[in-house]
């Protein structure tokens, strides 16, 4: 008897724009699952779900050790997105699990809700929004994005796709970044100076790396304490990137104006900052543009097709 090859689809809102990824998987014979919460899954979710699966198209629910162990027969992981911080990927080497992402599928998306909530924080719409619901007629002054510095905290795809979606806005661009692509930088007007100088330096500071343990807490009380009082922090890359208690602190107090998080340490997200008036919290939607959603799950369908392809080549 001919086996089934087996697939979970373990994050929560595939094909949920339109049928064409699940009808890939399916259509190519495999027995497909998809997550029945509705939500992230718990480790321990996850460890009775993997059982007996051969492959899995993945969102960010945390695959660890125990967790890949405990999935004897699994192969392929396909990641809906770019990042593996969530997988264990030595255990997975370890396994012969193999395992893809999206690449790039999600860089427009994330670069134009950075951009978006730049243009928020600097004319106060979301602030004034809430201020108008409940009833209080108050203008409050903004300022223009026009013409500040930008601090780019990771210069790769999204970062250099901000740089491009901006250059109407004249704006001075300093970047950091653990592997500076000099050439972008030359003909795009970027001047890469350490970590510090960009933060003194800049109007709005948007952060755009891959996690990795060494990076976590990069923006914590002292780099916050280095930045202009009237300065904007954005992160729409990874939430441990950033020190939320003493981002908290520095907002009440005001070391710095405002910021804008779509990610955070802990998701979903339930922590102090959601007290404070000068701060924009989106659940982790960089992603979730209708367009690009459907691209990045297509891909990730594709992927864990080769990927079972190539086991039984």
């Amino acid at each position: 008897m001919i086996h089934r090859p087996r697939v979970l689809v373990s994050t929560s809102s595939f094909a949920n724009l339109d049928d064409k990824p699940l009808r890939l998987l399916q259509d190519a014979g495999l027995e497909v699952q998809l997550n029945p919460y509705g939500r992230k899954l718990t480790p321990d979710e996850c460890t009775t779900l993997f059982r007996d699966m051969d492959g899995l198209v993945a969102g960010t629910e945390a695959l660890t050790a125990e967790v890949l162990k405990s999935a004897g027969r699994l192969k392929v992981i396909s990641r809906c997105g770019v990042g593996t911080d969530n997988i264990d990927m030595e255990v997975a080497r370890e396994l012969g699990i193999q395992v893809f992402t999206t690449g790039d599928a999600h860089t427009q998306a994330v670069a134009e809700l950075t951009l978006g909530l730049m243009l928020d924080l600097r004319r106060l719409v979301s602030m004034q929004d809430r201020l108008v619901r409940s009833g209080v007629w108050k203008k409050s002054m903004g300022g223009l994005l026009h013409g500040k510095t930008l601090g780019i905290v990771g210069l790769g795809r999204v970062g250099k796709r901000v740089v491009e979606l901006t250059m109407p806005f004249d704006l001075r661009y300093v970047a950091w970044d653990v592997s500076p692509d000099q050439q972008f930088a030359e003909n795009w007007g970027v001047a890469y100076v350490d970590l510090d100088e960009l933060l003194m330096e800049s109007d709005i500071v948007t952060i755009h790396l891959p996690y990795a343990s060494e990076l976590k807490g990069l923006i914590a009380e002292r780099e916050l304490g280095l930045m202009k009082k009237d300065a904007l922090l954005v992160n729409t890359a990874r939430g441990a990137l950033v020190d939320e208690v003493a981002l908290h602190s520095a907002l009440e107090e005001g070391a710095i104006s405002g910021a804008a998080l779509d990610v955070f340490d802990q998701e979903p997200y339930t922590g102090r900052l959601r007290e404070l008036d000068n701060i924009v919290l989106t659940p982790h939607i960089g992603s979730y543009a209708r367009e690009t959603r459907l691209e990045m799950e297509i891909q990730a369908a594709k992927n864990l097709l080769q990927g079972l392809r190539d086991r039984h080549d």
